[in-house]
């Protein structure tokens, strides 16, 4: 398996003060060629660990699977350098008999940056997709003062950050009891979440009502859509949503929370999920001072 951290040599420097040479631990990044019955589908820029998480998450996202039942197995390929080595940085899934291969339009064998997950697509056309799941008719309520320990509780569980500081995380919580069901972290936020939609596929738990996926990092128009593909009702941001995000959440019933630091948020889609009974009355806030840091 690859390594989740690498150690490097570097110099650190003080203006004004002192230099010296120190080890640094650094989050690792490495390719994953994901295939699907032998036939490459996508390469994508991730830290080592959870792989298979990756794989099924990825396939939920591009709408090849939406259930776990779809997902039959998942090997590393041995042989897969000239030298005959096994590097586990190339995944085949074998697919549940009757469940049709990914379409030949999904193939991009290139690479998917850990930064971008949808680089290489065409237009945006080709970016959407159509979920199997609904989101506007969960009944998920949470209490606004649950969800701002989330943040908190997601930092807490992330290891690997504390050694590197360099890795975005996803976690998904229970929206009645606030019970943290998983959390993964990667260099890439679209993996995190991928991570985390492939554990809860492998878990047979989808479509999955009454959660809330919390992420570290801003809120895109990729992670709203995965949210959707995996039939999530909620996504929290601790940064801020693009625009497009927060168009996708309205149009599909998603809430859309971001800026979630300490006690307050910032909620763009779908307010009526979240409980005011802990907070003060809302104010009318001037638009130009929403999403300060």
């Amino acid at each position: 398996m690859g390594r989740i951290t690498v150690r490097r040599r570097v110099t650190r420097l003080t203006a004004g003060g002192s230099k010296r040479v120190r080890e640094d631990v650094l989050a690792a990044e490495e390719p994953l060629e994901i295939r699907v019955g032998g036939q490459s589908l996508a390469i994508t820029m991730r830290t080592p660990g959870n792989d298979i998480d990756l794989a099924a998450g990825f396939l939920v996202s591009e709408g090849v699977i939406s259930s776990g039942e779809h997902f039959a197995a998942a090997r590393y390929c041995a042989g897969a350098t000239d030298e005959g080595l096994n590097t586990y940085n190339v995944l085949d899934v074998t697919l549940a008999p009757g469940v049709a291969p990914p379409d030949p339009s999904l193939q991009r064998n290139f690479f998917t940056t850990s930064s971008c997950g949808l680089c290489g697509k065409a237009s945006i056309d080709a970016v959407r997709t159509i979920s199997a799941y609904t989101s506007e008719s969960d009944a998920l309520r949470i209490e606004a003062a649950l969800l701002t320990t989330f943040p908190d509780r997601l930092r807490e569980q992330q290891d690997v950050f504390d050694k590197t500081g360099g890795l975005h995380a996803a976690a998904l919580f229970d929206g009645s009891t606030g019970e943290l069901l998983v959390l993964r972290e990667d260099v890439g936020r679209h993996n995190a979440v991928d991570k985390v939609i492939g554990w809860a596929t492998r878990e047979n738990l989808l479509p999955l009502r009454g959660t809330v996926l919390m992420v570290s990092g801003r809120a895109s128009f990729e992670l709203m859509q995965k949210a959707s593909m995996a039939g999530i009702p909620m996504l929290a941001a601790v940064s801020a949503p693009s625009s497009l995000a927060a168009e996708l959440a309205s149009e599909l019933g998603i809430t859309l929370v971001g800026f979630l630091r300490g006690d307050s948020m910032v909620i763009y889609s779908g307010a009526e999920r979240v409980l005011e009974s802990d907070l003060p009355p809302i104010e009318n806030v001037p638009s130009e001072s929403i999403g300060v840091a």
